[in-house]
């Protein structure tokens, strides 16, 4: 089964299908559903409501952190047909270059506008379709028109598909029209498929504000919305992640503790969870603890840099010299260029220089 076993994120609000039937159907297909991206997902789903909550940067930006950690990215309408809960469109063709070449979009914008269906097809091979609306889509941002405009606008007048007919225009503002024989007008029907429960909404809406106090330092404000959002959804891993992240900040370790030790319970593959949940471990003196923490962090994520630094730092400090120069070697097998590299090259010449006094002694 292509989701038994998989890890799927959420960033934004789905459009498409209520959140809690999704999370209900990958469950019920043994996989896992969650929110936000961490480092052990294996798909990340981009809500077509990240659109009105967060800028073209803030996007990009999960668009290049997904893409550089190997992850898969998909739109809604990938999300449900992995699931089987929409059809795939007819039989197409037409490879992801092919509608480069022929309409002049550049491959990150055509990915861009993939991932918030702008085309018929949420990844290659496109269809016809897709190469008319391509061409459109080059025009419009030709003239001005970003492609976050062009994605929020789409699916204004129902099924995307039907926008080949139309003639689009961008006038300026932050949104795109058709030309119609009256003139121009706005694509302002209403959201395809609008599914949501109220219950859901309010929930959508709780953390977005605790994810706004959190971005903008009010880390005790942060801890309540989150909190509160626990309280109707106590089964939520990354919800109380962000919510030890805020209680650490704030300068509650203890209670930060606390809900890291929550999220690993909900998720025992959380690794930021068991990481973060070390150092605090280890600023408390509590070694014995912090190693066992980091070492499942290393088992979860063999590759993760900042775990394996830390680990190698636990231990010189702790004084398990021949430990640390490992665990520094494993480092500098992973980042070869950085300043944390440069600092384990002369840890492990530090200690190559210890074990070679103690051994001429």
């Amino acid at each position: 089964m292509a989701v038994a076993g998989q890890i799927f994120g959420i960033v934004g609000a789905l459009s498409a299908f209520p959140r809690r039937l999704a999370a209900r159907e990958v469950e019920r297909q043994h996989g896992h559903l969650r929110r936000g991206l961490t480092r052990r997902m294996s798909h990340l789903v981009f809500g077509r409501g990240l659109l009105m909550r967060a800028s073209e940067i803030e996007i990009e930006a999960l668009f290049d952190t997904g893409t550089s950690q190997g992850t898969r990215l998909l739109s809604e309408n990938g999300f449900l047909r992995l699931l089987g809960l929409m059809p795939s469109p007819e039989a197409s063709a037409l490879t992801e270059q092919s509608l480069v070449d022929q309409s002049g979009l550049s491959p990150r914008t055509l990915k861009l506008l993939s991932l918030f269906d702008a085309f018929e097809h949420d990844a290659e091979p496109y269809s016809f379709r897709d190469m008319i609306l391509a061409r459109k889509y080059a025009g419009l941002i030709s003239s001005g028109a970003s492609w976050s405009a062009i994605a929020r606008s789409v699916h204004r007048s129902g099924p995307v598909k039907s926008l080949t007919a139309l003639s689009l225009h961008h006038e300026g503002a932050d949104a795109i029209y058709a030309r119609r024989a009256e003139g121009l007008s706005e694509l302002d029907g209403q959201m395809l498929f609008e599914l949501g429960i109220p219950g859901e909404a309010e929930l959508e809406d709780i953390f977005l504000q605790a994810e706004t106090a959190e971005q903008e330092g009010q880390y005790a404000d942060a801890a309540a919305f989150y909190q509160r959002y626990l309280a109707i959804d106590p089964n939520d891993p990354v919800a109380a992640f962000n919510r030890a992240n805020c209680l650490k900040a704030a300068g509650l370790p203890s209670d930060a503790a606390q809900d890291y030790t929550r999220a690993i319970k909900l998720d025992p593959s959380f690794v930021e969870a068991w990481f973060n949940l070390a150092g605090l471990m280890s600023e408390d003196g509590r070694i014995a603890s912090a190693r066992r923490h980091l070492l499942k962090a290393i088992e979860l994520d063999s590759t993760y840099e900042d775990a394996i630094f830390n680990l190698a730092k636990l231990e010189f400090d702790a004084g398990n010299l021949s430990e640390a120069r490992r665990w520094w070697e494993r480092y500098l097998e992973l980042d070869g260029d950085s300043e944390w590299a440069r600092t384990a090259a002369r840890g492990i010449q530090f200690v190559d220089l210890q074990l070679a006094q103690r051994t001429a002694g």
